[in-house]
């Protein structure tokens, strides 16, 4: 009989249902944030052409996905950057830095021809671990 626990939680991305997936799913202390796209509350891309804010938002909505879970960035051991144009790799790795520069993931950053919205330049995902004495229910 299979004793870990699942929790999934959502962000009220139209996208989640649609495809079928969670914002991030946590079994026991490992944690997965699915690919985050800048979508706004009234579901509109935020910072058209715009990296820097693309990434902050996206970080935002990680950020409070993994608080859900009981979890923070802090307990981030793995990021991926994928964009869209390579050219901004610089710009979008600062704003990285900004948060996770004393966190220090492991992190992969690498180009993709395109995402499902044309105005998306940036997709990140996290996985996360905390510890197994803080579960929430």
């Amino acid at each position: 009989m299979n004793s870990m626990k699942r929790q999934n939680v959502t962000s009220g991305s139209l996208y989640e249902p649609l495809i079928g997936i969670p914002r991030a799913c946590r079994i026991d202390n490992f944690i997965s944030v699915s690919g985050t796209a800048p979508i706004g509350p009234n579901n509109k891309t935020v910072g058209i052409e715009n990296p820097v804010i693309q990434i902050r938002h996206r970080i935002e909505i990680i950020q409070q996905a993994l608080q859900k879970v009981g979890a923070d960035l802090t307990d981030v051991i793995r990021t991926r950057l994928l964009l869209k144009r390579i050219d901004d790799w610089k710009e979008i790795a600062a704003v990285h830095g900004e948060y996770f520069k004393d966190i220090r993931p492991a992190c992969t950053i690498f180009e993709v021809s395109g995402f499902v919205n044309p105005e998306w330049l940036v997709h990140v995902e996290v996985d996360a671990v905390i510890s197994n004495d803080c579960y929430v229910a």
